[in-house]
């Protein structure tokens, strides 16, 4: 038996038929991928993973020896670079306590200056290991018990004067002899300069939280007291003469004095409150008050409304220690 051949449209229909499916599983396979990237596109770029940062301290060592004899005082282990001189001097403080902070000043070499509170380790660290030297600056005090122990002490040794206290003055001659009205009027407007001064100092004034050794406190103590009681005396005494030309020298000069002294006042709040953009602090410029015109002229007119205050005391009273004073 012969097998029968297979018609020639049968053949045509399943090859028909096989390539129009071929043609619709390449058309979804453009449709599926053209979606696929529509997808991608829209989901934007791949964003990596980012990495975790594991932070490194970095501890430093610090050794400190005797500015004077070389030899070592104590080792400090796990300084961090962020530690500052003031926190090596608390620490060295804890490891050495009869080492005070206030007392004790650190430097990278003998002889060198020494280094400010504030200095950080890092900046100054050359390696994991750092050498300082410490020296004993001996008895230390505040700033602000030498600038309150300056201007209390003129303030109290001028009105000591003012009364003519036997012990300075002779009693007869005190009694016998009344005050021209300039002595009350250079005691009122001493007063009130030193008052300016300590509500300054207390209110006004961004005194340092540093200290200074105790000699200067002597000294500044000495220059301020001794000049007062110079002037304080010859104001004060009985055989005083009152200024040449009389009261329009006095007047003027009074006045000048209490503009001088605002002045003062208003430069030194101006001072204390600076003008800061960004991270750096602008110098003052002058503004709607008067007195702070004078930065037209001068950069620092807190020191020229001082000498002019001096200048119109010495004037008005006529004296010599006072203008050496100014």
């Amino acid at each position: 038996m012969f097998k029968r051949p297979k018609s020639l449209a049968s053949e045509r229909k399943r090859g028909l038929f096989s390539q129009r499916a071929t043609r619709f599983i390449l058309r979804d396979d453009m449709r599926n991928f053209h979606f696929l990237s529509k997808l991608v596109l829209s989901a934007g770029p791949l964003k990596p993973t980012p990495a975790v940062k594991h932070s490194k301290t970095t501890h430093f060592e610090i050794e400190i020896l005797d500015a004077q004899t070389r030899k070592q005082i104590c080792i400090l282990d796990k300084v961090t670079q962020s530690s500052t001189i003031h926190d090596v001097k608390q620490k060295f403080h804890k490891a050495c306590p009869k080492w005070y902070p206030s007392r004790v000043g650190l430097q990278l070499e003998c002889g060198g200056p020494f280094l400010k509170d504030y200095i950080t380790i890092q900046s100054i660290a050359a390696s994991s290991i750092v050498t300082l030297y410490a020296t004993d600056l001996g008895q230390q005090v505040s700033w602000t018990t030498v600038f309150l122990a300056e201007y209390t002490g003129p303030l109290l040794i001028y009105l000591l004067f003012y009364l003519r206290i036997p012990c300075i003055y002779d009693g007869k001659e005190s009694a016998r002899r009344l005050r021209h009205p300039v002595v009350h009027l250079a005691c009122f407007c001493h007063c009130i300069h030193y008052i300016r001064y300590l509500l300054e100092t207390l209110f006004v004034h961004k005194v340092s939280a540093g200290h200074t050794p105790l000699k200067n406190l002597i000294t500044s103590c000495a220059f301020y007291w001794g000049f007062t009681s110079w002037i304080a005396y010859y104001i004060n005494h009985p055989l005083y003469t009152p200024p040449s030309f009389g009261n329009r020298q006095i007047t003027v000069s009074a006045i000048n004095f209490l503009i001088c002294e605002a002045g003062n006042h208003f430069i030194n709040v101006m001072l204390s409150h600076p003008n800061h953009t960004g991270n750096n602090a602008c110098f003052p410029s002058p503004n709607y008050n008067p007195f702070t015109w004078m930065f037209f002229l001068v950069s620092c007119p807190n020191y020229t409304y001082e000498i002019g205050s001096w200048i119109s005391f010495t004037v008005m009273t006529q004296t010599l220690p006072g203008g050496l004073t100014a």
